[in-house]
């Protein structure tokens, strides 16, 4: 069997990833969004259940961004809990 043959077919077996997750702009957009939101809750007063409930997001999501998940968590997500912390301070 050739190297080209097994290739082709190991790709087809198992594709190349194109998922959002894997752009590199987009998780530097997330790691900076999530270290500005890891600041205001750090200086806020509020626990992260009142800041889920404020933020319109299930507790799950607050905690994932805690413990540093960010395929957890869209853009969206992140940017509504900034907003949402920094009308708190």
């Amino acid at each position: 069997m050739s190297t080209a043959y097994s290739t082709a077919r190991a790709e087809t077996l198992d594709p190349p990833r194109s998922s959002p997750d894997l752009d590199v702009r987009e998780l530097e957009k997330r790691t900076r969004l999530m270290r500005i939101i890891t600041r205001l809750i750090a200086v806020s007063d509020l626990g992260s259940r009142e800041i889920a409930r404020r933020a319109g997001l299930p507790v799950q999501k607050v905690s994932d961004l805690l413990a540093g998940r960010l395929e957890h968590l869209e853009v969206d997500e992140l940017l509504v809990l900034r907003r949402t912390l920094e009308l708190e301070t």
